[in-house]
């Protein structure tokens, strides 16, 4: 019995300890948001990253969680895809598309230079991440395309 309740209590501070983490990093990336959104840089983002994001048929503000979920990782873009997509009402293909993109592509720089760290040519690993995500991501936009229309059709 001493030993589950150990198991117990290590696990209960070991998932406190992780949430802990978790806030020290996403409640300062929400603020900044915050500010960003504020002073009209997002909008500027997403105006920036616009032709890519139609190139998949999703709505301009999906281009900033993209990014940033590009960026700094799907854990903690986590956080920024949420809060995006209740303020900017975003679709839920589009939130499916940005969650395939980052499937192949989260984390890409810091990942590509641990992995060039360690000998590996980082260019080709960036280049085939960034490949691999366009192309799933541009099928899938396909597929929700096809899938949507034939809804409409029966």
């Amino acid at each position: 019995m001493f030993f589950i309740l150990k198991i117990l209590k290590e696990a209960f501070l070991g998932s406190l300890s992780s949430v802990k983490q978790i806030a020290i990093i996403v409640i300062p990336i929400m603020m900044f948001l915050e500010i960003l959104k504020d002073i009209g840089i997002i909008d500027r983002i997403a105006e920036l990253f616009s032709p890519l994001v139609k190139v998949y048929g999703m709505k301009k503000e999906s281009g900033f969680p993209l990014v940033i979920g590009v960026i700094i990782g799907i854990s903690y873009g986590a956080g920024v895809i949420f809060k995006a997509s209740k303020e900017f009402s975003l679709p839920k293909k589009d939130l499916y598309l940005v969650t395939y993109f980052l499937i192949c592509a989260h984390a890409i720089f810091e990942d590509t230079a641990i992995i060039a760290a360690i000998g590996a040519n980082g260019f080709l690993i960036l280049s085939v991440r960034l490949i691999a995500a366009a192309l799933l991501t541009y099928a899938a936009s396909k597929w929700f395309d096809k899938k949507a229309q034939n809804e409409v059709n029966l």
